[in-house]
């Protein structure tokens, strides 16, 4: 069904925009926006007919142009850093606009997005930060989220994998938040929940807000547990204007592994007594061989928008080239967007339209070559005479360069988002809206590996040689939305009124397809039934074709009331009744219910105008209960699989049985928030910003738990049972220092601290141990677990053996539950200890704006602090007593390192307190270089060509390379759980940004 309306109103759109507008009476109105202090013109001020959608923005020279017909009474002008004005119409043609400058943070936004709506920053009553296109990071990301890395406190988001064009960061707000569900926030991208963040190009995103308390979470009731991030995309004004901005990207190695050279590994392993490598005559660079000298890439948009007050358009498209800085990975995608809007000439109605269509083919990165690299012996040649050499020795025993050369892994990903609305003013303060979205994601991963690798040639395997795949994965997701809001006035008493219904359905097939032997290497994966291993006989074959379909449903109603008297006391209260067929029969649906409050300090009598430094203040708090339901379909029901073959009067049979148990009382996570803050403005609004307070109690959590044999067919249920809390304090300010006719400096400040404690696994029903071990080092040697969540203990703790140094034989000593000291292979599991966490207490960053007439210059500091990471490197290639014939680091062999001391192989393997390092760390992460050049020609009117830099430099002690690619998110933070390792770059970028 919403497919059908969003069907309609697409044909609707189409013919209203290209109908002719007969009737309508236009005029143009031209003029000039200036500083009010300087004098000096504004570019980028949003201009606005009053009433309408429709506008434009002025140019390099604050000029602008706008066409408007007999009825409009007013022109809105917004900008960051200044003030909104609103000038009233007459008959004049030219008028020149004087804006206050002002500050950014509290009034430099007219209104941000709040769920369902937009609001004036002044009336808001929950924790909201938002941010504007031009406030992102100049970065060639892979994902747009990393241009908002460090802008907004308290929202963390990780990549261990920033040089891969193919990897997605992690994303979490305020603490990690659940134990087995999902982690991440909701995104809401132009008003439809749940949109495809990897189909956003930054450069067509208009702006961010971020909904921290659960006030405002709230509203999107069981998604809204882990924060919501709303991404509003630039609209069509009433302006033509056509815009290019394209870069070109390199990135480098920085931080690298220093490992032994082809002579120092001689030196040190080969002639070392007992030898611990073999010497095979070459000289190789393994690290080098796998990475390419200079990852490149490109990346093009080009955006034309344009229309009249009554039909406007909003038109981009991007071409974006990427190479990984490994040999193997690469990107590439096609995307569009188009946004067309038609308002009725009466103002009755309005129609818009949203399309976006991505195309990606990628070339996945193999993250554990560069693992391979640093850990193979470097005296191993990279070819012989008969190809590709064959290793047998090391962490791996493979070849990286040739599996980064032959093995393929590639995948094309199709994206597309639509949706349209029908607005309806049916009074002059009543209003409906509908809108019908359709979101579409589909993955084809496609995997070869020939017959001619060396690992297959050298072990004469005659079966099971070469190997291809293929698997098709599609998700459907269709939307209907249905809105009522009402605004009343009663002299002082202001209301605001939103009344909805929601309907989501999700859909999910995958399907996959196998094969060995085939009798080409060039098939690839284009002929899997050539292949001849599926023959179809028990334990041949079984698993050469699978496939699988599941899909849940989500309704619910929800309402909000807005009030405020004398725009001084704010109050704002919220419930949404939802449902998901996810839950369980007894637990189908939920209420979640918010309220938040507000008080404008700055409007009171006793303040107002008396304080002359003080420009504004308000005080806020806000109380909402969210929920949890990331977690796979048909949880809660019983379902049967398969429990192998049986034989039965000679014929097979496939035996089913039940295999999983049924919990009727399955539901949502849920999360109480509560938070309180205060927004102000000082000394002529030119320091501004917001302090929050905020705690979080997460309840019900998701998991597995261990149940009796029987009565219930399987040993674990999933179910709801846990609780965790969350708090901190969190800091946004901006300033500027500096302001008169030439030069400006504004500064940007972000600072979070969070605590977190796990307070219970168990409940009256389900009793579980009071711990869970997490983060299993693997091989070589028997490391364990190094992490352990536990009642009563932050999340994060380290849990291993402790250290007591090292003996003089070069064994590790540790300490007994007892207090004893003991070389580390004579300890025991019982005797580990908590000896740090490895979540960081303290984030913060730091931005610097600097502008001289023409040019402008930011600088980004970002950092984490309080917090211990396990030294990965050190553990497994740090010392000397590293395994047999793989390399080292180079401070293995260096007596200033503490881990050259540990020469002993007995207790090697065996992890403690000695490789845990701080992993605090300030980085100058980004740096920005531009000039603007205002062009008064018919054909071009601006332009910009800027020069930037991500990752320029790491301030730390930690000696396990880039700290920022060890993850802080989830349940494990501090520690890379597996051998996987992709290296930090410097990335230098060049673009132009051109207005036609």
């Amino acid at each position: 069904m919403p497919v059908k309306i969003l069907r309609l109103l697409s044909y609707l759109t189409v013919l209203l925009t290209i109908a002719p507008p007969a009737f309508a009476q236009y005029r143009v109105i031209t003029g000039k926006v200036i500083d009010s202090s300087t004098n000096t013109p504004i570019p980028g001020v949003t201009v606005r007919v009053g009433g309408t959608r429709t506008g434009t923005t002025t140019d390099a020279n604050g000029t602008f142009q706008v066409s408007v017909t007999a009825s409009s009474h007013a022109l809105l002008f917004s900008s960051i850093d200044y003030a909104s004005q609103t000038v009233n119409l007459t008959d004049q043609t030219e008028i020149t606009v004087k804006l206050a400058p002002t500050s950014e943070q509290l009034k430099g936004v007219e209104v941000i997005s709040v769920g369902y709506g937009t609001m004036d920053k002044r009336e808001v009553s929950s924790a909201i930060t938002h941010v504007g296109n031009k406030e992102l990071k100049t970065v060639a990301g892979n994902n747009p989220l990393m241009s908002l890395q460090g802008k907004v406190s308290g929202l963390t988001i990780s990549n261990t994998s920033t040089a891969d064009p193919n990897s997605s960061p992690s994303i979490q707000l305020r603490g990690v938040s659940s134990r087995n569900a999902g982690l991440g926030p909701l995104y809401v991208i132009n008003g439809v929940p749940g949109g495809n963040i990897d189909n956003i190009n930054q450069n067509d995103i208009e702006s961010i807000d971020v909904l921290k308390g659960g006030a405002a979470s709230a509203i999107y009731g069981t998604r809204g547990s882990n924060g919501v991030i709303i991404i509003t995309t630039k609209k069509g004004t009433g302006d033509s204007k056509m815009e290019y901005n394209g870069y070109f990207s390199v990135d480098q190695l920085t931080m690298k592994p220093d490992i032994l050279s082809a002579s120092e590994f001689r030196k040190y392993r080969v002639n070392a007594s007992p030898s611990q490598g073999i010497d095979y005559g070459a000289s190789t660079n393994w690290l080098k061989s796998v990475t390419r000298s200079a990852a490149y890439g490109q990346k093009h948009t080009l955006q034309i928008s344009g229309g009249t007050p009554y039909d406007n358009f909003f038109a981009s498209a991007d071409y974006r080239n990427a190479n990984g800085i490994d040999l193997r990975a690469y990107k590439k995608e096609y995307g569009a967007r188009i946004n067309l809007n038609h308002t009725s000439k009466s103002d009755v109605y309005t129609v818009s339209l949203n399309v976006a269509p991505r195309y990606m083919h990628t070339s996945n990165s193999d993250q554990g070559n560069f693992n391979n690299a640093i850990t193979l012996n470097p005296t191993q040649p990279i070819y012989d005479s008969t190809g590709y050499h064959y290793l047998n020795t090391g962490f791996f025993a493979n070849n990286p360069v040739e599996n980064a050369k032959l093995i393929k892994s590639e995948a094309e990903i199709k994206e597309l988002d639509m949706s349209a609305s029908l607005k309806v003013n049916i009074l002059k303060n009543l209003y409906s809206t509908v809108t019908v979205s359709n979101i579409k994601s589909s993955y084809k991963n496609l995997n070869f590996s020939p017959s001619t690798l060396s690992t297959i040639v050298h072990s004469g395997q005659v079966t099971k040689t070469n190997y291809a795949s293929q698997e098709q994965k599609d998700n459907d997701q269709q939307n209907l939305e249905w809105t009522i809001n009402y605004g009343l006035n009663l002299k002082k008493n202001h209301f605001k009124i939103l009344g909805g219904y929601s309907y989501s359905y999700f859909n999910y097939q995958q399907f996959s397809a196998n094969n060995y032997d085939f009798p080409f290497d060039v098939f690839t994966w284009n002929n899997l039934g050539s292949g001849t291993w599926n023959g179809g006989a028990a334990g041949n074959g079984q698993g050469a074709v699978a496939s699988t379909q599941n899909d849940s449903r989500l309704a619910a109603f929800f309402g909000r009331i807005n009030y405020d008297f004398d725009n001084k006391y704010i109050l704002t209260a919220s419930l949404r009744h939802e449902g998901s067929s996810k839950f369980g029969a007894d637990k189908k649906w939920g209420d979640f219910p918010a309220l938040s409050a507000a008080w404008r300090i700055i409007d009171e009598d006793f303040l107002k105008d008396k304080v002359s430094w003080l420009n504004d203040l308000k005080i806020r708090a806000d109380y909402g209960i969210t929920g949890n339901q990331d977690f796979d379909n048909y949880k809660s029901l019983l379902l049967y699989g398969p429990y192998g073959f049986f034989n039965f009067d000679g014929t097979t049979y496939q035996v089913y049985g039940p295999a999983q148990n049924i919990n009727p009382s399955l539901g949502w996570e849920k999360a109480i928030n509560f938070n309180v803050g205060i927004d102000f403005a000082l000394f002529n609004s030119r320091l501004a910003g917001s302090i929050n307070y905020y705690a979080r109690t997460n309840k019900d959590l998701l998991g597995y738990y261990n149940v009796p044999l029987p009565p219930n067919p399987q040993s674990q249920t999933y179910t709801n049972v846990g609780k965790m809390k969350n708090s901190g304090f969190e800091v946004q300010m901006s300033g500027t220092a500096v302001q008169n006719k030439n030069f400006t400096y504004n500064l940007t400040l972000t600072a979070a601290y969070n605590n977190n404690k796990f307070v219970s696994f168990s409940n009256s029903l389900y009793q579980g141990a009071p711990y869970q071990d997490l983060a299993s080092l693997p091989s070589p040697g028997t490391p364990g677990t190094i992490e352990r969540l536990q009642e009563g203990h932050r999340i994060g703790e380290f849990y291993m053996l402790k250290s007591a140094g090292v003996d003089q034989d070069g064994k590790l000593l540790v300490y007994k539950k007892d207090g004893t000291v003991v070389t580390a292979n004579q300890a025991s599991a019982d005797d580990k200890q908590f000896v740090g966490n490895g979540l960081p207490k303290f984030s913060g960053s730091l931005g610097n704006v600097f502008s001289y007439k023409n040019w402008d210059l930011n600088i980004f500091l970002r950092g984490n602090f309080g917090y211990s990471l396990f030294n990965m490197q050190a553990f497994y290639i740090g010392t000397p007593a590293t395994q047999s014939d793989a390399n080292t680091l180079k401070s293995a062999y260096d007596s200033k390192s503490k881990y050259s001391k540990l020469t002993n192989s007995a207790t090697t393997g065996l992890a403690s307190d000695y490789f845990l390092e701080s992993g605090s760390f300030i980085k100058i992460d980004n740096v920005t270089l531009g000039y603007n050049l205002g062009i008064n020609s018919r054909f071009l009117h601006h332009l910009r060509i800027y020069a930037a830099a991500s990752n320029l430099h790491t301030f730390t002690h930690f000696k396990g390379g880039d700290p920022d690619l060890y993850p802080v998110n989830g349940l494990t933070p501090g520690v890379q759980s597996n051998l996987n390792f992709y290296p930090a770059t410097i990335q230098l970028l060049g673009g132009v940004q051109v207005t036609f």
